[in-house]
């Protein structure tokens, strides 16, 4: 199965199933002398992590991360990171009845087709518990963004049509509201519509902003590897995420020239703003200095007790209904995801911009 390494100076591979032993990612390409910790990755995972609150599922993982490699004398190597999650609440059984049955919304019948085999248990390597691994590696490349005075954030945006209002966010709100909403308000009312969904046995779409600031300006690069292109593509790998826009997104079709151009100002340190921001931070794929603004849409959770028609392995019609541990909506821990796939594009990014230029080059090995 190809696909499941990504970066180009850094290297993320992640690897296991849901219902397996335990899940984990391999980062190569990280530099040397970071302080790192197994609790600097565990509050990510305490965050996306099932079992938390009335929005998320009931299996009870408890997602403890440990570090097989990379790290000495409590600072990284240089060597590639090894990170695994065990997995302890499985409940394999719950998908016996369905075994030889396609789930409508899931890459059964895809995966099938594909490779004349696939792992019914959760689904396997599309279950969105593969995303556990990623979060791990994006946490620690969250910490040396962080050094760097770099911050990345995501935060539930909407769910169904509860959305925050952008006038009354409260970053802190993003760590302690049940749905990951930074508004407790919106927090209020969409837990109101989950309890209601849950009692149907049905799902609801929902939407995540990822707010990244003080990225410096230059970083990205023309054409094939454009910052925007690598983000929308990290993003729309997680399993849920139906589109991903940078800025205003889908809105700048219907402006004018005059009206969407981000007119340039002098900063008072004597660098170049803008006057507002809908490009999204990024122009020509490369970082301008503004907040880089990303927003993403989920599916709802395909997994629902609703009776659905579907066919089973020989194309026979049937009926299916899904029982097991379900998420009623995606976005709340979708969201730590989302922040932490777009960390890991940003150090790569940077990392690659290094030898943008002669004179970078020169100062690292000439000082």
């Amino acid at each position: 199965m190809n696909g499941s390494t990504t970066g180009r100076i850094l290297k993320m591979s992640t690897f296991g199933e849901s219902h397996g032993p335990a899940l984990g990612v391999v980062l190569d390409g990280f530099p040397a002398g970071m302080e790192l910790c197994e609790d600097d990755i565990q509050r990510f995972l305490d965050r996306r992590k099932p079992g938390r609150s009335a929005a998320t599922t009931s299996r009870p993982e408890a997602d403890k991360a440990e570090i097989l490699s990379g790290v000495f004398g409590g600072k990284t190597t240089g060597t590639p990171i090894a990170v695994i999650i065990r997995n302890t609440s499985q409940r394999s059984g719950d998908y016996d009845a369905i075994a030889d049955l396609y789930r409508p919304g899931h890459a059964d019948m895809t995966f099938d087709l594909k490779y004349g085999f696939r792992d019914h248990r959760g689904g396997g390597r599309s279950s969105g518990r593969e995303t556990a691994a990623r979060v791990a590696a994006g946490a620690i490349c969250q910490k040396l963004l962080s050094e760097m005075g770099i911050t990345v954030l995501a935060y539930t945006s909407s769910i169904g049509d509860v959305h925050v209002n952008k006038d009354n966010i409260d970053r802190e709100l993003v760590l302690t509201t049940a749905t990951s909403m930074p508004d407790a308000d919106a927090d209020r009312k969409a837990l109101e519509l989950i309890k209601k969904l849950r009692a149907e046995g049905n799902s609801i779409g929902s939407s995540v902003d990822c707010i990244m600031d003080g990225v410096p300006a230059g970083i990205g690069d023309p054409v094939f590897c454009k910052l925007d292109a690598l983000l929308a593509g990290a993003v729309m790998s997680i399993g849920s995420v139906k589109s991903v826009s940078i800025g205003d997104g889908h809105l700048v079709s219907e402006r004018l020239g005059s009206e969407n151009n981000d007119s340039f100002i002098p900063a008072d340190d004597g660098s170049i703003s803008v006057s507002t921001n809908h490009a999204g931070g990024i122009l020509g794929g490369i970082s301008d200095g503004a907040p880089i603004l990303l927003h993403a849409d989920c599916k709802p959770t395909p997994s629902i007790s609703i009776p659905q028609d579907t066919v089973n392995k020989k194309g026979e019609a049937s009926k299916i209904i899904i029982e097991g541990r379900h998420d009623p909506v995606i976005a709340p821990r979708a969201a730590v995801v989302v922040e932490t796939m777009c960390a890991f594009v940003l150090l790569d990014s940077m990392l690659a911009g290094m030898s943008s230029r002669a004179e970078n080059v020169i100062s690292f090995y000439c000082r």
